[in-house]
């Protein structure tokens, strides 16, 4: 099946993810082993120290085997576009899942360092062999925790990986929802963007992230200059959602 070709929304991969919804939101995977079974497809499929072959041998899983929730090749190219607008050095992924938007980070920016959090284990561990695979795990990083825990993994950033004041050029934002917002806010208090930083948020329709867009209109033009791109959900060609791409005016 050619990966330009969308397929209808109703695959059983589908229902048995929407039944795993409570599994997303608690341990970051769906729970029926789709995760574990997408890395072995990408070892087994895709060649070794070939960003663009393991890319591609995770959206074929995704359109092929089982649906996996990435940002995924349609909005993945707006990903990558806003990447290249921000030429980053320093770039943060909120929401590592199987390691495929910070692959896709990585490609679009060879010179930075990218850095993805992630609150489950497990993900870390298949996101660190996808990147060993495809020949980057020297600059991208996860970091287990989530923005919200209190402080302690924005001081691990802050003490162990060098995010300092104004050096994050690019942040994307792709985990739960509605952390978006007080996430956000948490990065820019600590005053780690700069004018000119960039920010990306997936699924902004769907699932949705209201208060994030709402937020975002606010500042239009003041704190933040917004464009929302439209786009379809991943992997599929039924239901729409929203890509925000925000420049940070300081």
């Amino acid at each position: 099946m050619g990966l330009k070709q969308r397929i209808p929304f109703l695959r059983w991969s589908v229902w048995r993810m929407a039944t795993g919804a409570r599994n997303i939101t608690t341990t970051g995977q769906i729970g029926d082993g789709r995760e574990a079974a997408a890395v072995a497809y990408v070892l087994k499929n895709a060649k070794a120290d070939d960003i663009d072959d393991v890319l591609a041998a995770i959206d074929r899983f995704a359109y092929e085997k089982s649906l996996l929730i990435n940002v995924g090749d349609e909005k993945g190219k707006l990903l990558d576009a806003a990447v290249r607008r921000a030429d980053p050095k320093l770039a943060l992924e909120l929401g590592t899942y199987c390691g495929y938007g910070a692959l896709r980070i990585a490609r679009a920016a060879p010179a930075a360092k990218v850095y993805s959090v992630e609150l489950a284990e497990a993900n870390a561990v298949n996101a660190r062999e996808i990147w060993a695979h495809a020949g980057v795990a020297d600059r991208v990083t996860c970091v287990v925790g989530t923005i919200g825990d209190g402080g302690r993994t924005l001081e691990t950033l802050a003490t162990e990986h060098g995010f300092t004041a104004g050096a994050l050029d690019f942040l994307f934002l792709d985990h739960d929802k509605d952390a978006y917002l007080t996430d956000l806010q948490s990065i820019v208090d600590r005053g780690w963007l700069h004018p000119g930083s960039i920010v990306v948020a997936d699924n902004v329709k769907v699932p949705g992230a209201p208060k994030y867009r709402e937020y975002m209109r606010r500042q239009q033009g003041t704190l933040w200059n917004t464009n929302e791109h439209k786009a379809h959900l991943e992997y599929q060609s039924l239901i729409s959602d929203l890509v925000l791409e925000s420049e940070y005016l300081g």
